[in-house]
C-alpha cells in the first residue's frame, strides 16, 4: 500500500492512501485538545475570551473554546488556555495538561505534538471565598 502526505495550505492534515484520503480539520484537534485539558483535576474551565464568551450567552457549548491549533504538515503546535482552581499547584495542573493533551490528539490523530504551551488566564475562587473578597472590598470601599 503506498502513501503519500501533502499539506493542503489550508491547516488540515490530508493523508493519501490507496483507499482515499484522511483529512483531519483543525476543529477537530481543537476539541480533542479542550476535552483532554479539562479532564484534569484542577482545571476549573478554559478560558476563550470574546468569541466565547458570545457563544456561552447564546446558549452554545463551545468545545474548542480556549483553545489555538496550528497544524503543519504531521506536526501540531497547541496554545491551551486554561483557568486554575485556586489551592492547586499551577505547574503541576499545567504539566498534567500537557501530558494528556499530548497522549489524546496523538493517540487520535496520529499527529505529533511538537509543543502545548499552556496559558493560565485565572484562578477560580471556591464561592465562600468570593463573597468573603466582595466583603473585603466593600468594607475597604467605605
Amino acid at each position: 500500500m503506498s502513501e503519500e502526505k501533502k499539506d493542503t495550505g489550508e491547516n488540515k492534515e490530508v493523508e493519501e492512501v490507496d483507499e482515499g484520503t484522511i483529512k483531519i480539520a483543525d476543529e477537530v484537534v481543537s476539541i480533542i485538545t479542550g476535552l483532554a485539558a479539562t479532564e484534569i483535576e484542577g482545571v476549573a474551565g478554559m478560558s476563550g475570551g470574546l468569541v466565547g464568551g458570545i457563544a456561552d450567552m447564546l446558549g452554545r457549548k463551545n468545545l474548542s473554546k480556549g483553545v489555538k491549533v496550528e497544524v503543519d504538515g504531521k506536526d501540531a503546535l497547541i496554545d491551551v488556555y486554561v483557568v486554575i482552581d485556586y489551592g492547586k499547584s499551577i505547574p503541576d495542573v499545567a504539566w498534567q495538561i500537557q501530558d494528556n493533551v499530548k497522549e489524546a490528539v496523538e493517540g487520535m490523530t496520529g499527529l505529533n505534538v511538537k509543543t502545548i504551551n499552556v496559558h493560565v488566564q485565572g484562578v477560580n475562587l471556591p464561592e465562600d471565598e468570593e463573597v468573603e473578597a466582595e466583603t473585603i472590598e466593600e468594607v475597604e470601599e467605605d
